[in-house]
């Protein structure tokens, strides 16, 4: 076999590895991709389960208490915002991540106080109606805070995947960029105050 010929071969063996490699590269990072797209969707699917809930639990609670309109109000107002903002895998960046996370804490403070309204009303309470709505809210919230976790899992395998080498040249060739995580609600590190008087 002439020199040249094996030069020729040893190029063409690298270029085959180099395509491979780009192959699995390529295919792990959509995987990893479509996983932390698909978690995102099961996040906005649990926010809006809540947001199907509240206007029940709105009508409940009115048909109780009402002289508080201006709560109610403050709920339906915060249940609109949360709705108009949405999230696209395609292009989410930090300010829209940003904006949701805050659509939704103005949400669930304005569902916070409600919550607080409904101690004045022992006949609501005890209400079937509004403790089966309230039961469901509750593990709402819970499937909410597990979605974002499961979302946030799965970014941090995408983003590592990405950003590993040399997954990271791929990536930059084919557009696979860093996605954002949910983080905690402003405040959220402070116990809250507890006042029983």
């Amino acid at each position: 076999m002439k020199k040249s010929n094996k030069i020729l071969l040893v190029i063409v063996v690298l270029v085959v590895l180099v395509c491979m490699g780009g192959c699995n590269a390529y295919n792990g990072m959509v995987g990893n991709q479509e996983a932390a797209t698909t978690a995102l969707a099961n996040v906005e699917a649990t926010y809006q389960r809540r947001a199907d809930l509240i206007p029940n639990l709105a009508k409940t609670v009115q048909a109780y208490a009402k002289h508080e309109r201006e709560t109610m109000e403050e709920v339906v107002k915060a249940r609109a915002a949360a709705s108009q903002v949405k999230l696209d895998a395609d292009n989410l960046t930090p300010e829209k991540m940003k904006a949701f996370q805050e659509a939704q804490g103005q949400l669930s403070q304005a569902l916070g106080k409600l919550m607080v309204v409904v101690e004045k009303y022992p006949d609501l309470k005890a209400s079937e109606n509004f403790r089966s709505l309230q039961v469901q809210l509750e593990g709402t919230e819970n499937r909410i805070n597990e979605a974002r976790q499961k979302y946030n899992d799965a970014v941090q395998t995408y983003n590592k995947d990405v950003r590993k080498f040399p997954n990271v040249i791929f990536a930059g060739m084919f557009g696979f960029e860093k996605m954002e995580k949910f983080e905690a609600a402003t405040g959220a590190e402070k116990a809250p105050e507890l006042n029983f008087d």
